[in-house]
């Protein structure tokens, strides 16, 4: 079998377990150890600048035998090298990571079968933890459409699940600058949001931190509150730096309660990164176990690992500790599974909760723009 048929079949077979998840969202991998080893061993061979990596740190199939042995690419690394298992003919999509212009962006190289196990994954991490099915949702996004932002992978999961969900035009409220920056219509986004709020049908607004900060403030300004329909959700992901005014997590969910109407315990956190082909949330709303469950700690599918590393000892942090998160995604079958990030988490059991980025890490996520 080809290297390229090898890696199509294990892309195959992960997109067939990961469809048992959608209502089994903390449930275990059967044999993930094994399978995270088959795919390194994979990655190893394929992926030229991973293997150099690997080789370097004295790591290679036979001498790696536990997933936590794998070594993990730092994020800094994909601004420097390809790192991607598809030759450059084969691929017809690339995520960049955000930040400054003056910055180089990460690159994930993706092709039809990449992609189409990024949209089984976040698909089935998305309908785990909201309370309706897929297709009774209205969207508004306050986001640019994917023709403005065609490397944000943000932007291409709010168009996956949109078109899950059969949504029409408008959906999309913001725009993409020459440079690059993100703003949004405001005067739209408060026109749709009003006919939503009077058509019953529960709503679901997407949006960057620094999103929500302009949608409110502008409400503030011009003095609304609007009453979303019962049932309606928030999705909140990413930070600030820059972009608008900081505001706690608390505070800003607070301000979505008394502008939109909806609840804190609807409003979920997403944390995810154009590295990664997964995501984390911070809350269950939907179906788990037939029980409802809202936390505050991210945890990643089943299809991943998490780990919160100590940048001093390079070992994992003990409970209630602060550390830097490396995450192993399966799902990152055509690049590199094993990802040594720059945010800080505090280590809560199986998850993490976010406490910001390294010292000397560049200002990056949903920060300037969003990934």
């Amino acid at each position: 079998m080809s290297s390229s048929s090898k890696l199509s079949s294990f892309a195959a077979r992960l997109r067939g377990m990961i469809g048992v998840f959608a209502y089994e969202p903390y449930a275990e991998l059967p044999a993930f150890d094994q399978i995270a080893l088959e795919l390194f061993a994979l990655q190893f061979q394929h992926n030229t600048p991973y293997r150099r990596l690997c080789e370097a740190r004295g790591a290679r199939p036979g001498t790696v035998t536990h997933w936590t042995a794998i070594p993990a690419a730092p994020t800094s690394v994909f601004k420097e090298f390809e790192l991607s298992c598809l030759p450059a003919a084969e691929r017809t999509a690339v995520f960049h990571s955000s930040g400054t212009t003056a910055q180089r962006p990460s690159r994930h190289f993706h092709d039809a079968d990449s992609l189409a196990l990024y949209e089984t994954s976040l698909l089935a991490c998305f309908e785990s933890h909201f309370p309706l099915a897929i297709g009774d949702w209205q969207l508004a996004i306050l986001t640019p459409p994917p023709a403005e932002a065609p490397h944000s992978s943000l932007v291409h999961m709010f168009e996956t699940i949109r078109r899950q969900c059969g949504a029409g035009s408008p959906a999309f409220f913001g725009r993409a600058a020459a440079d690059g920056t993100w703003a949004l219509d405001l005067e739209a986004t408060v026109e749709f949001l009003r006919k939503a709020g009077a058509s019953g049908q529960p709503l679901l607004v997407f949006g960057t931190a620094f999103s929500y900060v302009h949608l409110l403030d502008h409400l503030a300004g011009c003095d609304l509150r609007l009453t979303l329909p019962p049932g309606s959700c928030a999705l909140e992901t990413g930070g600030y730096k820059g972009r608008s005014r900081s505001l706690p997590k608390a505070a800003l969910h607070a301000l979505i309660s008394q502008r939109l109407g909806i609840p804190p315990g609807m409003i979920v956190c997403e944390y995810g990164m154009s590295e990664l082909s997964s995501q984390a949330y911070d809350a269950t709303l939907g179906p788990s176990r037939f029980t409802f469950h809202v936390s505050r700690t991210f945890r990643f599918p089943p299809w991943t690992r998490v780990q919160i590393i100590s940048p001093e000892s390079g070992r994992e942090v003990g409970e209630g500790e602060t550390g830097l998160i490396r995450v192993l995604d399966l799902a990152n079958v055509y690049s590199v599974m094993a990802i040594q990030t720059e945010d800080l988490g505090v280590r809560c059991g199986d998850g993490f909760t976010l406490a910001g980025r390294a010292v000397s890490a560049e200002p990056r996520g949903c920060s300037l723009q969003a990934a």
